[in-house]
């Protein structure tokens, strides 16, 4: 027998997280998948740009201050590959990272840490369906 996906099931929302601290990255997987989200977790910006350039992401979720590369440089790079990404930071540092001259994606959105998982879910989705 051959299996054919049923076209009724929406595809599920792929996520590209990028998070360095390894609990709160588990915590947000965790979070995301049980909300039906397919989620590829890495631990720093340049590892999550590399999978970037191998497979497109509806979303980018990453957080600022990381090591290799930070959060808005992979914001950005990401943009350039597809601009359609939608990206959402979450950091413990969102009234300094994101000033008029960060070279941040302007329609990006920034929750901080500690984030809520209803909220992290709420947004995700409301990001996913604009």
């Amino acid at each position: 027998m051959i299996f054919k996906p049923d076209s009724t099931i929406p595809a599920m929302h792929k996520i590209l997280l990028a998070e360095d601290d390894n609990d709160m990255r588990r915590f947000l997987v965790k979070a995301l998948e049980n909300a039906g989200f397919q989620v590829s977790p890495h631990d720093n910006g340049m590892s999550a740009y590399q999978r970037l350039r191998e497979e497109p992401f509806e979303m980018l979720l990453t957080d600022i201050v990381m090591p290799e590369m930070d959060g808005i440089e992979l914001a950005r790079r990401a943009s350039e590959l597809d601009p359609d990404i939608k990206i959402m930071f979450i950091t413990g540092f969102a009234a300094v990272a994101l000033n008029a001259d960060s070279e941040a994606p302007k329609n990006a959105k920034v929750l901080s840490k500690p984030v809520h998982l209803r909220e992290l879910v709420s947004e995700v989705n409301k990001m996913l369906a604009a």
